[in-house]
């Protein structure tokens, strides 16, 4: 689930960003959207260009998508969840604190290595931080694929009820897994994220019947 890249930080950066960090209070992100959310590259705001965070941005040499500094208070964990897209990780302060790999029973110590790290989210995942500090990540989308779909059906998937997070709870404990493989495989395009409450997408019609069987009843899956 979580691959070492040839990509690094020197640890003097990494100490340097540590004493620079925004007044934030669990997630902020550096940068803002080109375009697609998921599709189209983001640039950094304009408060952190030339600064020790457009440094280290630069250290993943291609696009890329949401880069956000994430914050896990010692002794939290987050609930296990996969996503559509998958990450890259870089620990910028961390002790004894822990990636989970869920479905697999693994887990995949933090340290602040100055490598980046290329984490497969459509796995069943989590983060514990079993230490006394703060455990800090930068964490950065990678962009989905713009699959070129041969017999396309555009869909949206809504929720029958209104839960609100709950609902992005179950949709990503089942859906997203679905999704983040079905990506790579070249069987959807054109995801987007509307609300809480409802995604639309573009997908191979022979795949239809298979991605509705990894939606969860409190969905429904209309086709237009």
């Amino acid at each position: 689930m979580l691959l070492k890249t040839q990509f690094t930080v020197p640890k003097e950066i990494i100490n340097i960003a540590l004493n620079n960090l925004p007044n934030i209070n669990g997630k902020f992100t550096l940068n803002r959207p080109l375009g697609d959310f998921f599709y189209d590259p983001w640039e950094i705001k304009e408060n952190f260009k030339n600064t020790v965070w457009e440094t280290i941005l630069n250290s993943l040499p291609f696009s890329f998508g949401e880069a956000r500094i994430i914050i896990l208070n010692s002794k939290t964990a987050y609930v296990a969840h996969s996503d559509i897209d998958d990450r890259y990780h870089l620990n910028i302060q961390g002790e004894n604190s822990f990636l989970l790999d869920v479905d697999n029973c693994i887990m995949h110590k933090t340290e602040c290595d100055g490598i980046w790290y290329e984490m497969n989210a459509g796995k069943l995942h989590s983060a514990v931080n079993l230490s006394g500090m703060e455990r800090i990540q930068l964490v950065v989308r990678k962009l989905l694929n713009r699959n070129n779909l041969i017999d396309p059906q555009h869909i949206k998937v809504i929720a029958l009820k209104s839960l609100d997070e709950n609902n992005r709870y179950i949709f990503d404990q089942i859906t997203s897994k679905w999704l983040n493989q079905a990506n790579k495989e070249g069987k959807i395009n054109n995801f987007k994220y509307i609300n809480e409450n409802e995604v639309t997408l573009n997908i191979e019609k022979d795949s239809l019947q298979e991605f509705k069987n990894n939606v969860p009843s409190i969905f429904e899956v209309i086709e237009s």
